[in-house]
């Protein structure tokens, strides 16, 4: 039996601003996304978001640990704001909105997937 390579991505601020247009696909109106691993944002799933200047995601409650690192830019919740560098971790159960008023691409890990809120 063969042991699977690792997928590898190049996530530097500078290789992320060159992926193709043709890597992302409409996730929200003003966010896009581009998959990673699985089918995000479902269970053992991974992605970049790109949120365009002013642009939000809905309260949402995440069904497993979510892990979001702040490429580029910055965003903020009811409980921060996260600039470039920040890794974030949101525990299973936990709730938030999402904006972005200066735009930003984030990686995003999911281990169970997200319920969006009402």
């Amino acid at each position: 039996m063969t042991n699977p390579k690792p997928t590898t991505h190049n996530l530097t601020p500078e290789a992320v601003s060159k992926l193709p247009e043709s890597a992302w696909q409409d996730f929200r109106p003003g966010v896009s996304i581009c998959p990673l691993h699985g089918q995000p944002p479902g269970a053992r799933s991974s992605a970049l978001l790109r949120y365009q200047p002013g642009a939000t995601v809905p309260s949402h409650t995440h069904l497993g640990v979510e892990h979001i690192l702040v490429i580029q830019g910055s965003q903020q919740d009811e409980n921060g704001h996260y600039d470039a560098g920040t890794l974030l971790i949101s525990p299973k159960g936990t709730s938030h909105a999402i904006a972005s008023p200066e735009g930003c691409i984030v990686l995003a890990v999911w281990s169970d997937g997200l319920e969006v809120n009402g």
